[in-house]
């Protein structure tokens, strides 16, 4: 009898969430009002983040750092600049913990800087010819990876344990064997989405590298993505919980082509498959999920425009033509983009 009553109980709580996620309805958004919060020919930024507090924070190519500052009159950005020497950082990282926010560089030499406190220090270096990271995230306060192109055999993954104090690189012997010259593109930070301990890679060569336990053992994952050349391959990635995620990338240098550059995957990663193929969007350097939508409602931006989706990326709405290259959300109408030259706050409205 008792397990009989664990078993309904079971059933009736499956049923009760099943019947609570699909209460939601997605909306359907027609338009997106662009308010401009800093505007600088020398910006390049592709690196964003908002943290639990619904702080911006960002790191861009010219050695520029930035945080927004919101007052009841105003919104603004404060920015400023780091240097190595004579060397100037290109950043394509950033990343929020609760403690400290991290902004990393992605050619030799690679700097790591941590900011904590109202002090700035570079935790990690890492000096070869060859080096280019391209994306960083974290788990927890504790523990954070970050990726890079394929360097001396092996997809570049180093990773923190201790707050972002210390960065450790894997062994090649702790990966598994890559394509020749695999690695990810430094286009919007999205390359590495997590949920819980589960992580999510995508690369240039259209694979995913998985791993269910934080980053201690990894497994390669194959997509139908366009990936023939150099310039095709998965340029961004999102999962909305441990089970639906989508990608999209294309190849930049035919923007306007949608031929399999939209990929979902709805059993964690495992399969993945072609949606709305051969119809816009075409190539875009980023995508995420609307916050509180189901899973339902997508956008995804580029340097040729602003797209929408609700229905899980079966069908897209064109909302704009204004470019940029990455976006977050602050909730499920408000979010920022960044790209060249401008930092903005997006009001998505039906």
């Amino acid at each position: 009898m008792k397990n009989l009553v664990l078993i309904l109980l079971t059933v009736s709580l499956f049923f009760s969430c099943l019947q609570k996620e699909k209460s939601i309805i997605p909306r359907k958004i027609t338009k997106v009002e662009i308010e401009t919060l800093m505007q600088d020919s020398k910006l390049n930024v592709r690196a964003i983040e908002i943290n639990q507090q619904g702080n911006l924070g960002f790191a861009g190519a010219n050695g520029e750092m930035g945080f927004n500052s919101i007052t009841a009159s105003e919104e603004k950005i404060v920015v400023f600049k780091q240097a190595y020497d004579t060397i100037i950082p290109n950043f394509r990282s950033f990343a929020y913990t609760n403690k400290a926010s991290f902004a990393l560089s992605i050619v030799s030499p690679a700097l790591l800087y941590k900011m904590e406190n109202d002090t700035t220090r570079i935790v990690y270096k890492e000096f070869h010819e060859d080096v280019f990271y391209d994306a960083m995230n974290f788990w927890n306060d504790d523990e954070g990876i970050a990726i890079g192109d394929s360097l001396d055999g092996c997809l570049s993954i180093i990773i923190t344990r201790d707050g972002g104090e210390t960065w450790n690189k894997l062994n090649c012997d702790q990966l598994p064997k890559p394509i020749e010259n695999e690695g990810a593109f430094a286009a919007s930070d999205t390359n590495i989405a997590i949920v819980g301990d589960k992580t999510w890679v995508a690369t240039t060569a259209g694979r995913i590298y998985y791993s269910d336990d934080k980053g201690i053992t990894w497994e390669i994952i194959d997509t139908p993505i366009i990936k023939e050349k150099e310039t095709e391959g998965i340029y961004s990635m999102a999962f909305y919980d441990e089970l639906n995620g989508f990608a999209i990338g294309g190849d930049y240098t035919k923007p306007a082509d949608s031929t399999a550059n939209k990929i979902r995957t709805q059993d964690g990663g495992k399969a993945w498959q072609l949606v709305a193929e051969n119809q816009s969007p075409g190539y875009r350097s980023c995508v995420q999920y609307v916050p509180n939508s189901g899973g339902e409602e997508l956008v995804t931006i580029g340097f040729n425009g602003i797209d929408y989706s609700n229905d899980s990326g079966d069908s897209w709405t064109h909302l704009s033509d204004e470019g940029f290259y990455t976006i977050r959300f602050l909730n499920d109408s408000i979010a920022y983009a960044a790209g060249n030259g401008r930092i903005s706050k997006l009001t998505f409205k039906e």
